[in-house]
């Protein structure tokens, strides 16, 4: 019977090769492997010269300056609470422009601003490009540059005593409801007798009052029939504008207790007596 030759029996000389074709295999995988894992000596090194980084960097900043918010022309006069924190403004500063605008008051120049705010300069610089003044500021400016050249001419001075109430509104700062209780004033006077008187005016601000002597003037005063103080009743006395029923009262009172006045300076010496407004009562006044 004949024998049947496995296929895998081998002989020396077979297994000897079979061996090496392995480790041949093993050793090319291990340079496979070793090569892949190590970084190639011909990778390529990227170098950004000077001039290509300055123009990366200017890149860089456009798309900051991107993302800053674009500040509008506004007046300054009319800043809210958000809007001056957005600007930058600390709360101090914005309390002293609401509180010189409280009292009727305009800035008119971004140097005006900084007085009034206290700003810094370095924050004036960034927001002054976007104040915007009304055209009347403007045109003020432009006077007042040509006014260094020229000699102004003197405005007409008008009678205080006839003066109406829209010659009245000329004046920057007497609105409709002002130039009416300048009137009505001076009618209870029956006339104003001295320019100041003006500034006994309730709600006038000493500010515009002096703006507005400088276009009204008492030219013709009324005649009065002053009011003897010794002789006076206290419902005679209380006739007067600058004084009231008790202020009369307390007059009379000192008169029936001291006796006659020697001098209208003598009214100094009542209780509660304002002061400040003697020359007032001299002007309706006598002994």
């Amino acid at each position: 019977m004949t024998k049947i030759k496995s296929h895998f029996k081998f002989n020396k000389q077979e297994r000897s090769g079979i061996f090496f074709l392995l480790l041949f295999i093993i050793i090319l995988q291990g340079v496979y492997f070793y090569i892949r894992a190590r970084p190639s000596h011909l990778e390529a090194k990227v170098v950004v010269d000077a001039t290509m980084q300055s123009q990366l960097d200017s890149l860089r900043l456009l798309a900051l300056q991107k993302e800053v918010p674009k500040i509008f022309p506004f007046n300054p006069n009319y800043l809210t609470d958000y809007k001056g924190y957005a600007l930058g403004m600390t709360a101090d500063e914005l309390d002293r422009l609401f509180t010189f605008r409280k009292a009727g008051k305009f800035v008119n120049s971004a140097e005006e601003f900084q007085q009034v705010t206290q700003v810094s300069d370095s924050l004036l610089k960034r927001i002054e490009p976007s104040f915007k003044f009304p055209d009347w500021v403007q045109r003020k400016k432009s006077t007042n540059t040509d006014a260094k050249i020229q000699i102004a001419k003197p405005l007409d001075v008008i009678d205080l005593n006839v003066a109406t109430a829209e010659d009245l509104r000329i004046v920057n700062g007497i609105g409709e409801k002002l130039s009416e209780r300048i009137i009505k004033f001076r009618d209870r006077l029956g006339g104003f007798l001295v320019d100041d008187q003006l500034r006994d005016v309730y709600g006038l601000d000493p500010e515009v009052a002096k703006r507005a002597l400088n276009r009204f003037k008492v030219i013709d005063p009324p005649s009065i029939q002053k009011i003897n103080i010794n002789k006076a009743t206290a419902e005679e006395l209380s006739r007067l504008v600058y004084i009231n029923g008790n202020l009369a009262k307390r007059i009379t009172s000192y008169r029936a207790q001291h006796g006659a006045f020697d001098s209208l300076d003598e009214l100094l010496n009542v209780a509660t007596f304002p002061k400040e407004r003697i020359d007032r009562f001299k002007l309706y006044l006598t002994l």
